[in-house]
């Protein structure tokens, strides 16, 4: 399979984790060792400002977003890059991974804009294709809008809304179809 780098992956309905219901995951890195990748529509109550202010220059008052269940200790900073050169690592475009050794004076200056998160989600070596050969997830590039959404809550249905056909189905359906 070709590396999922820079897709995102959208939570099919019958993905039964918790941690990924109606998750978006913007996929970091894809290889034969496995996958990484950040949910991008989990935001915290916690803010940056208030919980790691060096960081409020390029993320502003923005919440600490919940990147996934794995090693929720750690941050992980994605970032638009005005200076791609400065990214630990680009993912897609100009949007990539901010270095845990970066500079955080130099920050503002290479980081247009950026987002915090606490933890990340990982599949082992095989793990996500397995998981993507039993239709948990759905495949889809993403619009640039869609790495930073202004409505993070709404980013699985926008996306699948987006996608049309069958997808636009899947997105107005009710989060718990029994209530219905």
């Amino acid at each position: 399979m070709d590396s999922l780098r820079g897709q995102l992956l959208i939570a099919s309905p019958q993905l039964s984790d918790p941690n990924f219901d109606r998750a978006v995951v913007l996929i970091t890195e894809h290889g034969e060792d496995g996958a990484m990748g950040i949910v991008l529509n989990r935001p915290s109550q916690a803010g940056v400002d208030g919980v790691i202010p060096d960081l409020s220059s390029i993320a502003g008052p923005e919440p600490i977003f919940v990147g996934g269940p794995v090693q929720p200790e750690a941050l992980v900073v994605l970032g638009e890059f005005a200076d791609p050169a400065k990214a630990a690592w680009i993912v897609v475009a100009d949007v990539g991974l901010v270095s845990a050794q970066a500079d955080l004076g130099e920050l503002p200056e290479a980081v247009r804009r950026g987002r915090v998160y606490a933890g990340f989600s990982g599949w082992g070596p095989g793990q996500l294709e397995e998981e993507l050969a039993d239709e948990s997830w759905i495949i889809e590039p993403p619009l640039p809008s869609e790495l930073f959404p202004e409505d993070p809550e709404t980013l699985w249905s926008d996306v699948l809304g987006r996608m049309g056909g069958e997808y636009a189905l899947l997105a107005r359906m009710p989060a718990d179809p029994s209530v219905n």
